[in-house]
């Protein structure tokens, strides 16, 4: 009943409008002993109607640095241009309510009759681009929930084994988006996270290597909150500056490291780090820029962290261009199918012809649109979410089909 209570008073602060409900929510889950017992605060109340934050303020400077950074989190998640993850969590947990029954039904409803669509043939090809397998390839019967890889969760068992304890939530809901739809004592082989390496053993993934032997890699929209991101860039091309920007963590990457080693302090490019890491200089470690902040620059760069690079799908859809190295990794974008200065302009591996790139691409203002127009039309295949829910329920029926000995695959 508590945790009842909490889901039914976020929704109704949700109707309110999301960025004064996060104010109000804010109050809400503090409390009233840091609040001065006010729960529905707006962003005026939340520095005015306070009394014992505006006393803790006063008693010491430390509380007030502490606060003011805080503040300025609070202001960059409001306005940082990305999904508030709050609304997507209240909104994939009401949905658990819906009894699975519902979703078993209406699988028969949304795979019926899709060979007669107009656009049979590229959906057919997606879903065997995504899932490469072509012959029964039975899971071992051993069951594994562990960390099998230094960092990466491998699970091995039953769909309905995987709780939303088990791993981060946006893994366990974009799973369960899909797999809702099917018996849930299907087996599976789910490595959530971000993977660079070849499993050994069919599994769905987020990313996989772009090498000829990856069909053991089957990808499903995995994070999309955070990688799926589209916009509708009203700054033109002409008017935005001659200059590169690029914000990010380094985290494992060398090719970022490599980068800013070169790059920080150009007069190209407007780049650092963000978040603190004690690896690297003080002096990269910068403020965040918001996304509509990066839409000034002309260049976006989209460098590869640990397999793709989180930005690249809506640089793709600004009115920028994206300036990053040939990708080694893919995810459900299909980064694998990208051309090199035809949807992006692409630089070496050693980075050293970056301004090269930059000074052609801010004077041939023609071939920059062309970029632009290419990664548009690239774009506009992800947008038909009724289209991409019907491709993610047929490459989790291939895959299940394939792995637990189903006599008939899928029909593609």
């Amino acid at each position: 009943m508590y945790i009842m209570w909490h889901v039914c008073t976020i929704s109704i602060y949700i109707s309110r409008g999301p960025r004064r409900c996060l104010f109000r929510l804010l109050g809400h889950l503090l409390g009233p002993q840091n609040v001065g017992r006010t729960t529905s605060i707006d962003s005026h109340a939340l520095f005015v109607s306070m009394p014992s934050l505006t006393k803790t303020l006063n008693a010491s400077p430390e509380s007030h640095g502490a606060l003011k950074k805080t503040m300025k989190k609070l202001h960059y998640v409001l306005y940082s241009g990305k999904p508030i993850k709050l609304f997507y969590f209240i909104r994939e947990f009401l949905k658990l309510l819906i009894p699975r029954v519902y979703y078993r039904k209406r699988l028969r409803k949304e795979l019926d009759g899709w060979e007669d669509r107009a656009d049979a043939t590229y959906i057919a090809e997606r879903v065997n681009y995504y899932c490469r397998l072509n012959e029964q390839t039975k899971l071992p019967s051993e069951l594994i929930i562990h960390k099998k890889h230094p960092g990466y969760f491998y699970f091995l068992d039953k769909i309905n084994r995987f709780r939303i304890s088990t791993f981060h939530k946006a893994y366990y809901f974009d799973l369960w988006d899909v797999a809702r739809y099917f018996p849930s004592d299907c087996r599976v082989c789910y490595i959530p996270g971000d993977v660079y390496f070849t499993p050994e053993h069919p599994a769905l993934v987020k990313s996989r290597l772009l090498t000829s032997d990856n069909q053991n890699s089957v990808l499903l929209k995995l994070d999309k909150l955070r990688h799926f991101i589209f916009l509708n860039d009203s700054i033109e091309y002409v008017h935005k500056m001659d200059k590169a920007i690029f914000r990010g963590k380094i985290r494992s990457s060398r090719l970022r490291e490599k980068f800013l080693h070169i790059y920080f302090g150009s007069s190209i490019c407007d780049c650092g780090i963000v978040g603190s890491d004690q690896r690297f200089p003080a002096e990269w470690q910068v403020e965040r820029k918001t996304i509509q902040e990066h839409l000034s620059y002309k260049f976006i760069i989209a460098l590869e962290g640990n397999d793709v690079a989180s930005n690249l799908k809506w640089v793709m859809s600004s009115n920028s261009i994206a300036v990053m190295t040939r990708p080694t990794c893919e995810t459900w974008f299909m980064e694998g199918c990208l051309k090199p200065n035809y949807h992006y302009i692409e630089i070496r591996d050693d980075l050293s012809d970056l301004q090269e790139k930059l000074e052609y691409y801010a004077s041939h203002i023609d071939e920059a649109h062309a970029i632009i127009n290419h990664a548009h039309e690239y774009v506009a295949q992800f947008m038909d979410e009724r289209r991409e829910r019907l491709i993610q329920l047929l490459v989790m029926d291939k895959y299940l089909k394939i792995v637990n000995g189903d006599s008939g695959l899928a029909n593609l």
